[in-house]
């Protein structure tokens, strides 16, 4: 698939003439290395990684006029199931019976590839995109992913709009060939606009739709359930209002910087009912009802000087409130560079059912250097419901009595009526190198410089909600090493 996506882009003599007319291509090169213990809380044998990967990204942009076309594909080979990728869920292998959703070392990748055009306004920050690409918001909690859209973006100095719609057909990976079960059959409908209304001050409102009429698969007596079988579907809408100084923007000199969102949902899903205890089909093969929640973000950062900035936050999720799935949480609001996980680099919260309270500090050394320590905080809302979180993985082990081996295993049930989740660590330090060779119109989007070098790395230790059977600790930690020719 990935070499006939290749030839299909290529064979198009539009964008063959542009290629030849601008000649920009290049080839970003990452090598990580990755140090996991404990991501399962010590509920399961093995379960760690400690491994080093290749990660080769060449890509081609071309303009001709109004429009213009990208296209980056993907190679990985390493030897460890490792993510080299911030944007990738950390979902791990999957446990499938037909072994179409198995996370290998090796894989090719297409990552984006698109056509636009900018033509129906004056304006150099508007164009409207059709294809494979990375939509992005500043917060990174609605939208951060490649993803196959049709998006139109306008960015001036005081007005800035996005609109679009997209959905997910396929990874484009070699060894990822269905499609996680939330994203079958699920369309993204989106909008969001924002206004400087003075200097350095935005506030604007977002939209988000999501449209999912996915086959729902019933569990059949006897027959073993799939994890890629479609359990739920539904029509969930989202609603915010944000307000911030320019926080996301790590170039702002401001001696004060804050952030604040608020987010409404509301919708109705239908859900498929497991089996009876005994085996036997359910009187009724789904349940339906609606679903509602409310979710808030706030923070603050001071300047200290030049180099050293200081700031907190907090977030809350009412217990029904999810995100729309197409969120990495991931965002520059410590002031530098980096991007940092909002919810920690180990445990990776998401917002549902949980409230956070963060403290860091930021430095800045020119173009050079920066550095962050986060220090996290997470409860549940509700101490009888779960959450949802991307970095933790704890299950619980049914054993034979007698031999003690592990016949099946389910997500550990976190203790009713405990709310404390855990407190978490966090580093990231990052040395860079001469400043980046993209073309203009591709560097404003993808803010790197040519080379880096970045750790990144967090140490969780679990509250009370996990119970006492679990291990004190786990950590994760990243070592990027960047260049791009």
């Amino acid at each position: 698939m990935v070499g006939l996506t290749f030839a299909l882009i290529w064979s198009c003599p539009t964008l063959a003439a542009m290629t030849e007319e601008t000649k920009n291509f290049g080839l970003d090169m990452k090598i990580t290395g990755q140090s996991e213990d404990d991501r399962d809380l010590g509920t399961q044998r093995g379960g760690d990684v400690n491994g080093l990967g290749l990660d080769l990204r060449p890509w081609v942009y071309g303009e001709s006029g109004a429009w213009s076309a990208y296209a980056m594909g993907q190679a990985v080979t390493s030897t460890d199931i490792i993510e080299t990728d911030t944007l990738q869920e950390s979902e791990g292998t999957e446990n499938t019976s037909n072994n179409d959703r198995q996370t290998k070392k090796n894989y090719l990748a297409m990552r984006e590839f698109w056509v636009g055009y900018s033509g129906f306004t004056p304006y150099p920050g508007e164009i409207l995109k059709l294809g494979r690409q990375r939509l992005h918001n500043d917060d990174g909690q609605w939208r951060d992913t490649n993803i196959e859209a049709l998006n139109w973006t306008f960015d001036t100095t005081l007005l800035r709009a996005n609109a679009g719609v997209a959905e997910r057909f396929s990874e484009y990976r070699t060894d990822l060939k269905e499609l996680s079960p939330k994203d079958k059959d699920r369309l993204h409908a989106y909008a969001d606009a924002e206004y400087q209304w003075t200097p350095g001050h935005w506030a604007g409102i977002r939209g988000h739709h999501t449209h999912d009429d996915g086959k729902l698969d019933y569990p059949e007596p006897g027959v073993p359930s799939d994890s890629l079988d479609k359990k739920q579907n539904g029509d969930i809408s989202w609603l915010g209002l944000q307000a911030n100084s320019d926080a996301y923007n790590w170039r702002n000199t401001n001696t004060f910087n804050y952030w604040g969102s608020i987010t409404g949902m509301s919708g109705d899903r239908d859900t498929v009912n497991p089996l009876n205890a005994d085996g036997t089909a359910p009187a009724q093969p789904k349940s339906s009802g609606d679903v509602d929640g409310w979710a808030t973000d706030l923070g603050v950062r001071l300047r200290l000087d030049p180099q050293w900035q200081v700031g907190a936050a907090y977030a809350r999720a009412s217990a029904d409130y999810e995100q729309n799935g197409l969120e990495s949480n991931r965002s520059n609001y410590t002031g530098t560079r980096s991007r940092v996980h909002r919810f920690g680099e180990a445990f990776r919260g998401e917002m549902n059912n949980m409230q956070s309270a963060t403290l860091f500090g930021s430095w800045m050394l020119n173009d050079e250097y920066d550095a962050s320590l986060i220090y996290h905080k997470f409860w549940r809302v509700d101490g009888n419901k779960p959450i949802t979180s991307d970095g933790i993985d704890a299950v619980q082990n049914n054993t034979d009595d007698v031999t003690g081996a592990v016949l099946s295993s389910t997500s550990l049930p976190l203790n009713d009526g405990e709310k404390d989740l855990g407190q978490e660590m966090d580093l990231v330090v990052t040395k860079y190198f001469k400043q980046g060779l993209l073309p203009a119109a591709l560097s404003q989007k993808i803010d790197e410089p040519s080379a880096l070098v970045r750790f990144r790395g967090g140490v969780f230790k679990p509250g009370d909600a996990y119970g006492k059977e679990v291990d004190s600790y786990m950590h994760r930690a990243f070592i990027d090493v960047v260049w791009k020719f």
